[in-house]
């Protein structure tokens, strides 16, 4: 090739073929994948992270290691045993208050840590199976603190307003908060179904309508206790209330083996039923799952009644096992805190069950922590919120431990990507010796 005087030109040499792509854009329904398709080893090395973190922080605000910082460069041993000490003992409290309190005289005191924490993970286990379905279904429903609520209204209504045999009266309080729970979550997959309003939205606005909605009735004859002015039901007779399974030296309720039960009952239905099967192929692909003639519609009401039933079980377990009566407060913030149980877990019911007894532990054994070491309980709540943090980023918990990325290049390919890139290769062993 030459150019009009005759004089050959050389052609522009091509650029070399670069191995790195432009990461797309995460879309809502790709971030909430990521998460739950991250490992286990993640997942327990966001805990790590999480109570590294919260030991910095319970270091920061113990007085002596405050003291003991005034005079470091002279005596830095001191500041590092203050450090140790404001660590271990917090969280050998948070130990001792949630799982076996070594310092007990007798078994039944020993053991009343663990049985707390399993009382306490009820309803996060509960609730967080049903978040559970809705994440892997492609949905993100966050409603269930309103529907624990509305399982809460209907359990406690049955229970301290009929008279019925034992039995049969638990057992109708049950599925009455089951069915709140349902028909409340409902309303968001109706919408959603219908007229393709976001679930966030919807179960956000829902959660608000159920706390002034608790909040009213137990203002109404009906909901309130007799002579009283406070926001309070009438007790639950023990008709209608959970047997306790070890004794009245112990608040662990037949709530606990229900929420195994659902556990095992989700595993059957996400696994080995067709119905659990249309919930994954539309949470993995809704247009796929539509071309093979599946009911996306359908589909996402299907999910957000089983997930509102099971959030309404979280409510029957405070009203009809913990409490044992209804309060405004009857969901506290178990419907949030499941969220973070159900990533924590990945949506799984072995990992959901996990999940929800550490955050049962951590409930339990902060106000132990707080008691004996003066911790602030706040540093649980920290340790909490730092655990959805690297929960909902993997990545950052895989840069902090430099873990490879699942399916990615490794370290040599990227390496060698780079200088392709740069238009350079390492020359061979034979180029070398010519």
């Amino acid at each position: 090739m030459a150019d009009d005087e005759g004089t050959p030109t050389v052609p522009p040499r091509p650029a070399p073929p670069s191995d790195v792509q432009e990461p797309e854009r995460p879309t809502g329904a790709g971030v909430l994948r990521e998460m739950l398709e991250s490992s286990w080893l993640v997942s327990l090395l966001a805990i790590v992270a999480a109570l590294v973190l919260g030991g910095v922080l319970i270091a920061a605000a113990d007085p002596e290691v405050q003291e003991a910082a005034t005079y470091f460069f002279a005596r830095p041993t001191d500041m590092l045993e203050a450090i140790w000490d404001a660590v271990f003992g917090a969280y050998s409290a948070l130990f001792q208050g949630s799982v076996i309190n070594f310092g007990a005289t007798d078994l039944e005191r020993a053991l009343r840590p663990l049985t707390e924490t399993m009382t306490v993970s009820v309803p996060l286990i509960l609730a967080g199976l049903g978040l559970g379905i809705g994440f892997r279904a492609g949905l993100f429903n966050i409603g269930a603190q309103g529907q624990i609520i509305l399982g809460g209204i209907f359990a406690g209504f049955i229970g301290f307003t009929f008279s019925l045999p034992p039995g049969l009266h638990l057992l109708l309080a049950v599925l009455g908060a089951a069915l709140g729970g349902a028909l409340w979550a409902s309303i968001a997959g109706v919408l959603k179904a219908r007229t393709g309003a976001h679930e966030v939205i919807v179960t956000i606005m829902l959660n608000n309508i159920a706390v002034y909605l608790v909040a009213y009735l137990l203002t109404t004859t009906p909901f309130q206790r007799e002579g009283s002015s406070n926001p309070i039901s009438p007790p639950v007779p023990s008709t209608a209330t959970f047997p306790l399974l070890l004794g009245e030296g112990f608040r662990l309720h037949l709530g606990f083996v229900l929420a195994l039960l659902a556990a095992a009952g989700v595993w059957w239905l996400m696994e080995r039923s067709t119905l659990g099967f249309r919930f994954r192929a539309v949470g993995e692909n809704p247009h796929a799952a539509r071309t093979a003639g599946m009911s996306v519609p359908w589909v996402t009401v299907w999910v957000m009644a089983i997930a509102g039933a099971l959030a309404g079980l979280a409510g029957s377990a405070q009203v009809l096992g913990t409490e044992q009566v209804l309060t405004a407060g009857v969901a506290a913030s178990f419907g949030f805190d499941a969220i973070t149980v159900a990533l924590l877990g990945r949506s799984r019911p072995l990992g959901t069950v996990l999940a929800g007894l550490l955050f049962g532990a951590l409930r339990a054994g902060g106000f132990a922590m707080q008691a004996r070491t003066g911790t602030p309980i706040d540093i649980v709540l920290v340790v909490q919120s730092l655990i959805v943090l690297f929960i909902a980023a993997p990545p950052l918990v895989r840069s902090i431990f430099r873990l490879p990325t699942p399916g990615g290049p490794t370290r040599a390919e990227r390496h060698a990507a780079r200088r392709r890139a740069r238009g350079t290769t390492t020359p061979t062993t034979q180029e070398a010796g010519a």
